[in-house]
């Protein structure tokens, strides 16, 4: 007898989320503004999406992943890096995978045409440094069509979002 793990991603859900937000920016969460070509929104909106495809928060000192809500005011809330950088949300995933750890998983595929609804996408510069990440919310003649913050976009080409010297496509599950 074989047991395969169900995903619980509710593709469906987190692509929903993307769509409604990602021309205007979910006033619950804190809105990171893209700063001289730096820092920006990307991260906190693709983990909001994750979340609202059911990835469950965690809160663990070992490989955490949250955000906490802190008053009225999003100024004050708190979150994980994981939450909020793109390097971090992309190795926070891939970690979870290897280690089959608690919470949203990234399988890396090297192959475009695996993906799905949901799925992500991140941008690496020639450094090696993942800078941006971005959330696969439509097709167009079978190829991906991305949201995403930092700038907002909603349904573009991957290749109109930011230039990029490698594109890493992760699969994703919880």
């Amino acid at each position: 007898m074989y047991l395969f793990r169900q995903n619980q991603y509710n593709r469906n859900n987190a692509v929903a989320y993307a769509i409604k937000y990602a021309l205007k920016p979910n006033k619950s969460y804190r809105y990171f503004p893209l700063v001289n070509d730096r820092s920006g929104d990307c991260a906190n909106f693709i983990s909001q999406c994750l979340k609202a495809g059911g990835a469950p928060m965690n809160f663990s000192r070992q490989n955490p992943w949250w955000y906490k809500r802190n008053s009225i005011n999003s100024k004050n809330d708190t979150w994980s890096i994981s939450w909020t950088v793109a390097n971090s949300l992309y190795w926070y995933l891939k970690v979870n995978q290897k280690s089959n750890f608690y919470g949203p998983k990234g399988l890396e595929v090297q192959n475009i045409s695996e993906l799905q609804l949901g799925d992500l996408i991140f941008f690496q510069d020639n450094k090696g440094s993942v800078f941006h990440s971005a959330i696969v919310t439509s097709f167009s003649s079978n190829r991906p069509l991305i949201s995403h913050h930092s700038f907002e976009a909603l349904n573009i080409p991957y290749s109109s979002s930011w230039p990029a010297s490698k594109l890493r496509f992760l699969k994703i599950s919880i």
